[in-house]
C-alpha cells in the first residue's frame, strides 16, 4: 500500500513554487499581444515572457552595422544603472549631473578650437545623438536667418540648406520636419563627397547654412571644409551675404583632432558656426549620446532657449525632448 503524505509548503516553499515560471498558472493561457489582459500576471512571469521574446533578437555583440558600440566597461554599466532613475531635465535637483554635461561641452568645444577664453564657458548641449544635435543646429540657423531677413524687410518663408547627397538621413528629416528646402550636391563617379565649388554655386540669399560632413556615411571620407570656407567667404564678400557653415562631425569629430591635428575643419575656420558630434561611434559607449557646440553665444538665438522654473530655480533648456534618464 502506498501512503501519500501532504506537507504544507510554508512561505519559503510557496516562493520557490512561484519562481517556477514555466509551470505557473500565469503562462498557461496566451498573453494578449495588442490589448490588456483580463487578469494580471506575476512580475516573474512578465519578466520571463519578455526576456524570452527578446532572445529572438540578434546578439548586439555581433552587430557591426549600426554606428554604435555594443559593449562598455562594467564600471560604465554600473554608472548607468546608478543614474538611470535621475531626470536629466531637472537640473536644480541633480546639479552634479548638469555639471558633468557642462564639463563635456567645454572639453569638446576646446578640442574643436572654439574661441573660448580662460574662465569662459562654451555654448553647447548634450543630446540623444547627432540626429537631435543636427535638428537643434538647423533650428538655430533657420531662426538666425529669419531674424536677419525680417530686420531687412525681406521675405523669410523659403529657407534652404545646401548639403551633399551623401548626408545622413537626419538631414532629410530636419528639412522635411522644419520646412526647409534641401539642396543636394549630386555625387559623381569617383567623387563621393560634396564638391565645395558646386555647393557654393547653389548658395543663394535664402540659404541658412552649408552643411559639410566630416566622415561621410557612405565612405568615411572627410569633406574639404577649409576649401568650402574659403569659397563661401569669397561669395559672401561679393554678395554681402553672411552664409555660415555647419560641420556634421558625427563620425569624424573624435578622430580628426588626434590623427590629423593640422587639418583645419573646425572653429579655426571663421564661417564654421556650429559642430555636432556623436559619442557612441567611437568605442566603449552605448547609444545614444551626442553634442552640439556653437562657436559663440550669438550663434544660438536666445528665443530658442526655454527658461523653466517649475522644477526649482531658473533652468535654461534647448532640447527636442524633456524628461529622460541621465544615462
Amino acid at each position: 500500500m502506498v501512503l501519500t503524505h501532504v506537507e504544507e509548503l510554508g512561505d519559503a516553499g510557496e516562493a520557490a513554487a512561484a519562481a517556477a515560471v514555466f509551470a505557473s498558472r500565469y503562462v498557461q493561457e496566451p498573453v494578449p499581444r495588442y490589448e490588456l489582459g483580463e487578469r494580471s500576471i506575476s512580475k516573474d512571469a512578465a519578466y520571463q515572457i519578455v526576456h524570452d521574446e527578446l532572445l529572438l533578437d540578434s546578439s548586439p555583440r555581433l552587430n557591426l552595422a549600426s554606428f554604435v558600440t555594443t559593449w562598455m566597461e562594467p564600471e560604465c554599466d554600473k554608472l548607468i544603472l546608478e543614474a538611470v532613475n535621475k531626470n536629466y531635465a531637472d537640473m536644480d535637483e541633480y546639479p552634479v549631473t548638469t555639471e558633468l554635461q557642462n564639463r563635456c561641452v567645454n572639453i569638446i568645444a576646446r578640442l574643436f578650437n572654439a574661441p573660448v577664453g580662460d574662465g569662459e564657458k562654451a555654448v553647447g548641449v548634450g543630446t540623444v545623438g547627432s540626429s537631435e544635435a543636427i535638428m537643434l543646429a538647423g533650428l538655430a540657423f533657420k531662426r538666425r536667418w529669419q531674424n536677419k531677413r525680417k530686420e531687412a524687410g525681406k521675405p523669410y518663408d523659403k529657407p534652404n540648406i545646401v548639403t551633399g547627397a551623401n548626408v545622413q538621413v537626419c538631414w532629410e528629416k530636419f528639412a522635411r520636419y522644419f520646412e526647409v528646402e534641401l539642396k543636394e550636391v549630386k555625387l559623381s563617379e569617383g567623387y563621393y563627397v560634396m564638391n565645395p565649388e558646386k555647393a557654393v554655386e547653389m548658395v543663394d540669399e535664402n540659404t541658412i547654412c552649408v552643411a559639410a560632413i566630416l566622415g561621410s556615411t557612405l565612405t568615411g571620407e572627410f569633406e574639404d571644409v577649409e576649401r568650402l570656407n574659403d569659397l563661401l567667404a569669397a561669395k559672401n564678400k561679393r554678395t554681402k551675404w553672411d552664409t555660415p557653415i555647419h560641420v556634421d562631425a558625427a563620425s569624424g569629430g573624435f578622430v580628426a583632432p588626434f590623427l590629423y591635428p593640422e587639418l583645419e575643419w573646425d572653429f579655426r575656420l571663421p564661417l564654421v558656426k556650429s559642430i555636432n558630434v556623436s559619442g557612441h561611434k567611437y568605442g566603449l559607449v552605448y547609444a545614444g549620446v551626442g553634442w552640439v557646440i556653437w562657436r559663440n553665444k550669438e550663434d544660438l538665438p536666445e528665443e530658442l532657449i526655454f527658461h523653466i522654473n517649475y522644477l526649482g530655480a531658473d533652468q535654461p533648456t534647448f532640447t527636442l525632448n524633456f524628461s529622460k534618464g541621465t544615462t
